[in-house]
């Protein structure tokens, strides 16, 4: 069984890669400096890293 993620996040962390598809990769690393950059979470640790690891398992599932 999978995580189950609130809709806020998916929602931000889609709009992210809407918004700027060929930044984000399957780096977790790459992707939490990225959505710290680019959204107004970067003080809140827990959201900023909910965000970028919905990001990089997206981006690994779209991948395969």
């Amino acid at each position: 069984m999978g995580n189950i993620r609130p809709s806020f996040i998916k929602s931000r962390a889609l709009l992210l890669i809407e918004k700027y598809p060929d930044k984000f990769n399957a780096d977790f690393e790459n992707n939490k400096m990225l959505v710290k950059e680019y959204t107004d979470v970067g003080s809140n640790k827990r959201m900023r890293n909910w965000i970028a690891g919905y990001i990089t398992r997206y981006v690994q599932r779209r991948r395969d």
